[in-house]
């Protein structure tokens, strides 16, 4: 099991306008990198949710609903289901369902994620109104994990602004340039650790 963990855990929050950010972040993306990506999207908790179907023709990974006590497995791309919030508790997915509040659940994903991983915490703030994402960039930061931010491409720019507004971003770019940085990201803290 250990070695089908990733080295590091992507944590990708969205809402208004972020699908084609996901669409274009995992086009551009390779199918073998070592990181698993979990995509936290605001959704209407009664709507029935097909963005792993839809973003499964957008990358060669296999794409699934996060459920209770999932393993997080490298190259894999997980979303979150309808009315939960998904945490990461030992490699695995703890699914809260129904959701405890509304349009908080990538800053819950991302300190959740802050605390299992670490500096292998990564978190990627795409499209979308409101400031949900800002605390959890704080807290991966703090935990010296990295963190991204979509530029002005956002079709909706509360939600990689409020993050960029806290001072923890590492990096602002298009969703497509994105996954050019994790590489990097991921071959020299390869050979750091070698």
């Amino acid at each position: 099991m250990a070695r089908l963990r990733p080295k590091f855990i992507v944590g990708i929050g969205g809402s208004a306008g972020a699908l084609k950010a996901y669409m274009a972040l995992l086009d551009a993306t390779p199918s073998k990198t070592g990181m698993a990506f979990v995509i936290i999207s605001h959704m209407n908790p009664t709507a029935s949710s097909e963005l792993a179907y839809i973003l499964s023709h957008h990358t060669k990974m296999p794409v699934m609903a996060a459920s209770q006590a999932m393993p997080i497995r490298r190259d894999h791309v997980y979303v979150i289901p309808p009315n939960a919030d998904i945490l990461v508790e030992k490699h695995a997915f703890k699914v809260v369902s129904p959701r405890v509040q509304r349009n908080n659940q990538v800053d819950l994903f991302l300190t959740s994620l802050a605390e299992a991983m670490g500096a292998h915490a990564i978190g990627v703030i795409l499209s979308g109104s409101d400031g949900d994402g800002a605390e959890g960039c704080k807290n991966i930061k703090a935990k010296g994990g990295i963190t991204f931010a979509q530029d002005m491409s956002a079709e909706v720019d509360g939600m990689p602004l409020s993050a960029q507004a806290t001072g923890c971003v590492d990096f602002v770019l298009p969703p497509d340039k994105i996954p050019d940085e994790l590489q990097r990201l991921v071959s020299t803290s390869t050979h750091k650790e070698a």
